[in-house]
């Protein structure tokens, strides 16, 4: 008697091909060092006069890579609980020229959750991995950051824009308040940030994105397809109107689909705790979401009647 045939894998499941661990190793490697090599050059160090000046990019790359590795280890770990096949993390290393010195991390799986339950705790387990290594970094970096009063502050230049609860630790902690004060961060308070920020792109209810992920498990196909829709018509407003990186966001979304493949079971919600945990989950994205991650702020001309503009 012939065993029943399965039903195909979804696309976005099929199988990766098998690499040796020592890849994920390089990975790593490389992207530690090109994280602290942005970190060391955005410092000021002369690297040409003397390569051992990397080392100042040490805390930043170092703290970096804990959330990273937490937030992809997240996944893994969750992925091995639900039984589902999937890569170590691959880490992406970018140019010196990019200040973040990253392009992130990613797993692929190699089969589809059992569930929507698997789906929920693989996809929410590494943003909040990642979160709670981020958190205690920003404390840290904060204590060990520079506040610049306000007529220091008001030059020209590019900024670092603030979530919520970035400017809420700001103020707890440093005891600022942003609009009248600029704080230098230290490069672990930095990677805190560029934590915060990598948690929030991960967390956008889109496609495959792991609030993708949340969406689908929490509400189903079709709130997935519509709110996954909204958010991409959100971002264009928010990039016609502010930050113009959100435009590459959209043409990357639009890319990768916004479709995502079914669960082996579709029909089996959250349970409770599932689903005051996914509550939760839309809290920490709305907390570190960054309308505008970047901005420039233009020197102020003060005029000769002592009245000034903004350029």
């Amino acid at each position: 008697m012939s065993a029943p045939l399965l039903p195909p894998r979804p696309a976005a499941y099929a199988d990766p091909p098998r690499t040796s661990v020592w890849i994920h190793v390089l990975l790593f490697v490389a992207t530690f060092f090109s994280a602290a090599l942005a970190s060391a050059l955005g410092i000021g160090a002369d690297l040409v006069a003397d390569p051992g000046a990397i080392t100042v990019g040490f805390p930043y790359a170092i703290t970096l890579m804990a959330i990273l590795f937490a937030h992809e280890m997240g996944h893994y770990t969750l992925a091995r609980v639900h039984r589902v096949d999937a890569t170590l993390p691959y880490f992406i290393p970018a140019p010196p020229i990019f200040f973040i010195g990253t392009f992130g991390a990613f797993i692929r799986m190699r089969g589809a959750p059992g569930d929507r339950r698997a789906l929920f705790d693989i996809g929410a387990a590494g943003p909040w991995a990642g979160f709670m290594v981020a958190v205690p970094a920003l404390v840290v970096g904060l204590h060990l950051s520079e506040v610049i009063p306000t007529p220091e502050s008001e030059m020209s230049g590019l900024f670092l824009g603030d979530s919520i609860l970035m400017r809420q630790m700001q103020s707890a902690i440093l005891g600022v308040d942003p609009e009248t004060a600029t704080v230098h961060l230290h490069p672990i308070a930095l990677a805190a940030w560029v934590g915060f920020l990598v948690t929030a792109l991960n967390l956008m209810p889109v496609g495959q994105l792991d609030g993708g992920h949340v969406v689908y498990a929490l509400l189903g196909e079709v709130w997935h397809k519509w709110i996954s829709r909204g958010t991409v018509v959100g971002l264009l407003i928010l990039g016609l109107g502010g930050w113009p990186g959100w435009l590459f966001w959209v043409a990357l979304l639009a890319a990768i689909g916004f479709r995502h493949p079914r669960t082996g079971e579709a029909t089996i919600g959250l349970d409770r705790s599932r689903l005051i945990l996914a509550l939760l989950t839309v809290v920490m994205f709305v907390l570190v979401f960054m309308p505008e991650p970047l901005f420039e702020r233009a020197e102020p001309i003060v005029l000769p009647a002592g009245e000034w503009i903004e350029v």
